[in-house]
């Protein structure tokens, strides 16, 4: 049965929709030979697809794993200066598994990769509004007028960000830790945010993304998710 090229791919677990859209672009993809052209379709039992140099033969096992990733990795699959990548740490899963969305380099926590380009695509759509859950740890401390500016939305240099959920504060010598809910992905949003409010940020840890959480799985470790779980993540609204 044929399919779009993009879908292809993303089954078959080598890039996002997104990303295979831009391979296409910039002609990375070959079908039968030539260049493809995005919007074609084709059949994996007759027609020959290229993705990078790489033969695409079969759909491969599908994974998806949440990994609490330390400070000092890179989210993305290579990197110019050389730093260390998330997926380094993942040492007995022979599937190239790519990170959903990302954690900057100073971040650490809850983030999962995949496979499963249509799952990536479902969990890191802004229209599911996928609540992810911070721990902050900053100089100074957070005030009522601070909390409140979050709640009603910031603005920052691209826009202004949707309300925010404070909670769990608390203050310790000259820091001050809280929890800070969002469901965007926007460029370092919580260091950003932070910063428009006054505070600077020194730790900064993922901790949920909506139902999952860290528990049980130590720094650097990693677990695979449940068929259930994969199932929730589709299924979410």
């Amino acid at each position: 049965m044929e399919e779009r090229l993009q879908k292809l791919i993303a089954q078959a677990g080598l890039a996002s929709r997104r990303q295979a859209e831009k391979w296409i672009e910039e002609g990375k993809i070959l079908l039968n030979g030539r260049p493809a052209k995005l919007g074609e379709r084709a059949d994996l039992t007759i027609d020959q697809i290229q993705v990078n140099g790489q033969m695409l033969t079969s759909v491969q096992e599908k994974v998806t794993v949440l990994l609490n990733k330390p400070r000092g990795y890179v989210s993305t699959l290579k990197d110019p200066d050389g730093r260390r990548l998330v997926t380094d740490l993942l040492v007995d899963i022979p599937q190239r598994l790519f990170p959903v969305g990302r954690l900057d380099y100073n971040t650490e926590g809850l983030l999962l990769l995949t496979n499963d380009g249509e799952l990536a695509q479902q969990v890191s759509h802004p229209r599911h509004h996928v609540d992810k859950t911070y721990l902050v740890k900053s100089r100074g401390s957070l005030s009522v007028k601070m909390a409140k500016r979050f709640e009603q939305g910031l603005v920052l240099d691209d826009g202004k960000t949707a309300p925010a959920k404070i909670e769990n504060i608390r203050t310790t010598g000259s820091s001050c830790w809280f929890e800070l809910t969002i469901h965007e992905g926007r460029n370092r949003q919580v260091r950003r945010m932070c910063e428009a409010v006054g505070l600077t940020v020194v730790r900064l840890k993922r901790i949920r993304l909506g139902f999952l959480d860290l528990k049980d799985v130590a720094t650097g470790h990693y677990r695979r998710l449940s068929d259930s779980e994969i199932v929730k993540l589709r299924n979410f609204k």
